[in-house]
């Protein structure tokens, strides 16, 4: 067996069993530090198929970037563990049920007869001078135009509609009126107001 099938095997099993414990795991902020974990691993996958620009986009986006801010809502969120682990309870069955129905679809369409190396080959290696971004770039820009612009587009629509329904029923939101506070006059800017003292301070 060569190293890199065995370097293969291995990011493979942390992948897997990462992915598993971080849906098990009661604790947000340990089933974030497991998602990272995954996504390392997913990382090194992505550079032993020689997609380096792949691999450091996900580690730098998701990791150095998604991941910390999750780990910030996670530790500023008031979560209540009791509500969390009767909800897990009641919808782990639903939940199985649904991962059984995934990982079957994918043996049937993933399978050694559709993408073994009989059918597909042995991919070729690339010398030094080849370039991730060059073959992405090429396949982006002129094959998948299209739909990476439609891709754009509906990823636009998606941030517009969740900044609208934040903000629809906001009644407490404090705004600014410009007009109010350029027409201000002084005497509206301080009040003189007479207090009386109180009968224990008269005593004293």
């Amino acid at each position: 067996m060569e190293f890199t099938s065995i370097l293969f095997y291995v990011f493979s099993f942390f992948f897997v069993t990462s992915s598993l414990l971080m849906i098990t795991s009661r604790n947000t902020a340990i089933a974030a530090l497991f998602l990272i974990l995954t996504f390392f691993s997913a990382a090194s996958l992505w550079l032993l198929l020689e997609a380096e620009f792949l691999a450091i986009t996900l580690i730098l986006i998701y990791v150095g970037a998604v991941m910390v801010l999750f780990m910030f809502v996670i530790k500023m969120l008031d979560t209540d563990k009791s509500t969390l682990r009767a909800k897990f309870t009641r919808y782990l069955p639903l939940g199985i049920l649904v991962s059984v129905i995934v990982i079957a679809q994918m043996v049937l369409v993933l399978n050694a007869g559709q993408f073994g190396l009989d059918v597909v080959g042995v991919p070729e290696k690339n010398d030094a001078s080849y370039s991730n971004i060059t073959a992405i770039a090429e396949q982006l820009y002129t094959l998948y135009v299209y739909p990476f612009e439609l891709a754009a587009i509906l990823l636009l629509i998606a941030i517009i509609a969740a900044i609208t329904l934040v903000h629809r029923n906001e009644s407490s939101r404090k705004t600014q009126n410009i007009s109010e506070q350029i027409n201000v006059q002084a005497k509206d800017r301080m009040r003189i107001a007479s207090i009386k003292p109180k009968a224990s301070m008269e005593s004293k």
